[in-house]
C-alpha cells in the first residue's frame, strides 16, 4: 500500500518536467569526472562589516517586490508547498538510509533529503518522512527504523549517484533495493545489525533516539509527516578521505551529491572560505556596533 501511495504522489506532483528525459539528457554535455573540488575567492573579497549585499548583487534587485504565499490558502494543494520548498531549500544533504526489519528477514535502502545534522555531542541527526507510522502507510525505511530502532546513514557520492537514485523506486515491502541498485552491503557494523554501503566514503551507524508525528494542515486528522531523531554510534570513513587526526573528511574524495528541486541533483565543485568575525577585534565591540546602527522603516 505504501508503494502505491508513493506512485500516486509522484504522479500528482509531476516531479519530472521532461516528456522524454533520455532525449533531453542526450542533448547535454557529458559528465566530466575530472572536475574536482577547488577553492576560489569569495564573491567580494573587499566586503566590510555593515556593507550589505556583496558586489555581485545588482543594485536594482533590492527594489524588486516579493510575493507572500500562504501555505494553507484555500484550494492550494499540499503538493505545491512540497515542490516550492524542495526547490528553495537547497542544496540538501541526502541520507542514504540502510535499514532492516525487526525479524532480520527484510532489508531496505532508500534516499531521503529531509535530512540534517543537529548536534555533535551526542552526534544527532534528523530524517523526515512524508508518511505516518501507521501500518500500511509508513515508508519501508520508517517502518524498519521504528520497529528495529537502528539504521546506517550513508552519504551519497558521485560514484554511485545513479545507484542511489534507483533505490527511490516504489517497490513493495520485502523487495530489496540492494538488488535494484547493485551496491555492496557491508555487514561489519559494530553497533547495529544493518549493513552499510561499502561504496560510501562516509557512513554513520545510528540508533533511533525519538520519533514524532505531525498532523496535516490540508487534511486535518491525517498524519502527513514523521520526524526521526537518530544518534550516531559509529562513524565509517574511507582511509583516503580522512586526515590523520580523524576529524576532517576531504571533499575532493567525498565528492558529495546534494538534492535540489524536482529531479535535479547538485555536485560540489567549488568552495570559498569565510572566517567568523570577532565582536571585539573585527567589529570594535559595542562602540563599533553603535557606528553601524541605522534606522529601519518599521522602527
Amino acid at each position: 500500500m505504501a508503494a502505491d501511495k508513493t506512485a500516486n504522489w509522484e504522479k500528482s506532483i509531476q516531479r519530472n518536467p521532461h516528456p522524454d528525459f533520455k532525449q533531453v539528457e542526450a542533448s547535454r554535455p557529458p559528465f566530466d569526472p575530472t572536475s574536482t573540488f577547488t577553492y576560489t575567492q569569495t564573491p567580494d573579497p573587499g566586503w566590510t562589516l555593515g556593507a550589505g549585499a556583496n558586489a555581485t548583487s545588482p543594485p536594482e534587485d533590492v527594489l524588486k517586490q516579493h510575493i507572500a504565499i500562504d501555505p494553507y490558502a484555500a484550494g492550494r494543494p499540499a503538493g505545491f508547498n512540497y515542490k516550492l520548498l524542495i526547490s528553495a531549500i537547497v542544496p540538501r544533504p541526502i541520507a542514504f538510509l540502510s535499514t532492516r526489519s525487526a525479524d532480520g528477514r527484510t532489508t531496505n535502502l532508500a534516499p531521503f533529503s529531509y535530512f540534517q545534522l543537529i548536534g555533535h555531542d551526542p552526534p544527532l541527526f534528523v530524517v523526515g518522512f512524508a508518511s505516518a507510522l501507521e501500518a500500511g502507510r509508513a515508508k519501508d525505511s520508517l517502518r524498519n527504523l521504528h520497529e528495529r530502532g537502528e539504521c546506517v546513514l550513508n552519504i551519497v557520492s558521485e560514484a554511485f549517484v545513479e545507484a542511489a537514485n534507483s533505490t527511490s523506486v516504489n517497490a513493495p515491502y520485502g523487495v530489496s533495493e540492494w538488488d535494484v541498485s547493485g551496491l555492496t552491503p557491508a555487514y561489519d557494523c559494530e553497533t547495529v545489525g544493518c549493513a552499510r554501503v561499502r561504496e560510501a566514503v562516509f557512513a554513520i551507524e545510528g540508533k533511533l533516539e525519538s520519533v514524532r508525528e505531525f498532523e496535516s494542515r490540508s487534511t486535518p486528522g491525517k498524519t502527513s509527516a514523521t520526524l526521526a531523531v537518530i544518534e550516531g554510534t559509529r562513524f565509517w570513513a574511507r582511509e583516503d578521505a580522512i586526515n590523520e587526526e580523524r576529524n576532517i573528511i576531504d571533499p575532493k574524495v567525498l565528492r558529495p551529491i546534494s538534492r535540489l528541486g524536482g529531479i535535479t541533483y547538485g555536485r560540489l565543485t567549488e568552495g570559498i572560505e569565510l572566517p567568523r568575525p570577532d565582536f571585539e577585534k573585527d567589529l570594535g565591540g559595542v562602540e563599533g556596533a553603535a557606528k553601524l546602527e541605522r534606522k529601519h522603516p518599521d522602527n
